[in-house]
Order: C-alpha cells, then sequence, then structure tokens
C-alpha cells in the first residue's frame, strides 16, 4: 500500500552537501544528530525544527552517534574521532586511525563507543577519560558494524561478517561470510538480540541468526527488494540503509531507488511502502519511542558525476502502529 506525505517534515538548515549518517540518541527522540560530506556534524531539534548546534572536522564525516544527553561522537575522512560536549560546545580529539573511519556507534550496556575503519581495524574508545580502550584487527575494509548486546557485528570488504565479544576482544567468537552474492552495504542488529539484518548493493537483505546451532541457522533467510522495472527492464538498486523499530521489532530498509519499505521479519512480509523520495536513502533511524523515522533523502553519486541532482533532504516522518506493528 502506497501512503500519502502529510504526516512528514522536512528539517530546516541543512547541511550543504550529502548526508552521511542520521542517528537518535538511546533515550530521546526530541534530537536528531546528523553527519555529513561537507564536514559537519550538526543536532536538531525535531520537535521545534530548528538547528541547535553544529561542529566541524577537517574533513567529510561518514558516521556519529549520541552517547547520551551531553556527548556525541564522530569520525570520517580526516581519520580523526571527536567527541563534542552539548553543554560546553567543547571539541575533543579522541583519538584517531591510520584511513578513513566509516562507522561510529555506541553501546550503552558495555559503555563503548566502537570505530570502524578502512584500515582494516575496529577500535573501541572509552568515553569516560575518554580513552582508547583497544584496536583489533579485521580481516578487510570494515564497511559497517552494529552492536547487540555485548556483541558486536562487523562487516568488511569481501563479504566477511565477525562476530565479537566486546567483553572479550581476545578473539573472534564467529567468523562468517554474507549469504548475499555482492558487497555488503549496512548491517543493523534486532532489539531481541538474536541476529542481525544484512543489506546488499544489489537489492538484497538477509536475516540472519547468531545461534550457531542447525536448528537456529535454518530459520535464516534473504529476499530481493528495492528493485523496479523500468520499460521492460529490472533495475536493481543498492539497499543503503537499515533500521530497526525498538518496540515491534519490525525494521524499514532504504535503497537508492529513492524508496523507504516497512518489513516484518516474523512473518516474511512487507508491511508498506512510502512514496517515493527524491533520490537515495542515504540513512534511516526511528526514534526510541518508536514514532518518528527520520529519513535522508541524498543523492550518492552511484553512477558517477551527474547534472540535475535532486536536493539532499532529512524528512521527519511520524509513523503508526499500522505501518510498523506486525499483522
Amino acid at each position: 500500500m502506497k501512503l500519502e506525505a502529510a504526516n512528514e517534515f522536512k528539517l530546516n538548515s541543512l547541511p550543504t552537501d550529502g548526508i552521511s549518517a542520521v542517528k537518535f540518541g538511546p533515550t530521546s527522540s526530541q534530537f536528531l544528530l546528523v553527519s555529513s560530506w561537507d564536514s559537519t556534524v550538526r543536532l536538531y531539534d525535531i520537535q521545534n525544527n530548528n538547528q541547535r548546534m553544529k561542529y566541524k572536522h577537517a574533513s567529510a564525516v561518514l558516521d556519529c552517534c549520541i552517547q547520551d544527553s551531553v556527548h556525541a561522537f564522530s569520525g570520517g575522512l580526516d581519520y580523526q574521532l571527536k567527541m563534542f560536549d552539548f553543554n560546553t560546545s567543547a571539541e575533543t580529539i579522541v583519538g584517531n586511525h591510520e584511513a578513513p573511519i566509516r562507522c561510529v556507534e555506541y553501546c550503552s550496556e558495555v559503555n563503548v563507543v566502537v570505530t570502524g575503519s578502512w584500515d582494516m581495524t575496529v577500535k573501541l574508545w572509552d568515553p569516560r577519560a575518554p580513552c582508547s580502550a583497544g584496536s583489533f584487527s579485521q580481516p578487510d575494509k570494515v564497511y559497517t558494524l552494529a552492536t547487540c548486546g555485548d556483541k558486536l557485528v562487523v562487516g568488511t570488504a569481501g563479504r566477511r561478517v565477525l562476530v565479537w565479544d566486546l567483553r572479550n576482544m581476545g578473539y573472534v567468537q564467529q567468523r562468517r561470510e554474507s549469504n548475499l552474492k555482492y558487497q555488503t552495504r549496512c548491517i543493523r542488529t534486532f532489539p531481541n538480540k538474536q541476529g542481525y539484518v544484512l543489506s546488499s548493493i544489489e537489492g538484497r537483505v538477509a536475516v540472519e541468526y547468531l545461534d550457531p546451532s542447525p536448528e537456529v541457522q535454518k530459520k535464516k533467510y534473504a529476499f530481493k527488494c528495492h528493485r523496479l522495472k523500468e520499460n521492460g527492464v529490472e533495475l536493481i538498486y543498492p539497499v543503503n540503509a537499515i533500521a530497526f523499530h525498538q518496540q515491534h521489532h519490525t525494521f524499514a530498509t532504504g535503497g537508492s531507488d529513492g524508496f523507504v519499505n516497512i518489513w516484518d521479519s516474523f512473518n516474511k512480509k512487507r508491511l508498506c511502502q512510502f512514496h517515493r523520495y527524491p533520490t537515495s536513502i542515504a540513512s534511516l533511524a526511528f526514534s526510541p519511542d518508536g514514532t518518528m523515522l527520520a529519513i535522508a533523502s541524498s543523492h550518492m553519486y552511484e553512477q558517477g558525476e551527474e547534472d540535475n541532482v535532486s536536493e539532499d533532504a532529512i524528512y521527519i516522518r511520524n509513523v503508526t502502529d499500522q505501518e510498523t506493528k506486525p499483522k
């Protein structure tokens, strides 16, 4: 079913280049953190639709996260992990990687910030000092990562997936290969901590389970999505973004086709599809209370440099149980 867009609005004071990530904090549904290729990280008050603060990196920022009501972390092409204090506007360079930082996540269960880099490492950071809490080699460039309780799921180049235990990083718990044939784009974990969803550049999504036992592994599956038929030709798009609804355990996917779909993984069906957005969906985030979905519609230059590119925008969509709850 197609749903009309009376229940969404665009954010004001947007970044001046591509949007790399939109993130809510662990508890507040009022503030949204946004990182951009324009080298900024911005905090928005989405209830009042205004930009509350902004800080800069030396170059494009690829990811960010909110740790608590006071602190944000971010990283990107300048190799640096920055911490920003919302109360004092103080910026701290926490540390760095040897190559661009692709992923920045906060794990509240272990109170640790996790970064993944194209330097083929994952690093942990203690936000209290703040300081480094260890560097851990990965088999290839890190493209995506997600925490799952005290577990860490890392997706690298070469379609590899690694499961780590954040309380004991001495060895890899599980080494896996993606069930999808093409490059991994995004991994996000189920709120019930039992598994993860992985998307690829080739219009496909895999639902995976962490328990390696054969009876649990039998439940895993994959499906095609974000594909359009035009003039009898099937166009296949990357699935760039995944976000879980914390209450209903359903998830949204966003693709370079400009569509956002919401999926019920338990009953293996699509709950709804929103209207087509002006350009690629680069990032998605549900608010912690599950009432809103932040949608970054941002051109990703999939075909290289292009003319007549749609303007980047961030939409805040009010979502209902009808759209997000398993039927």
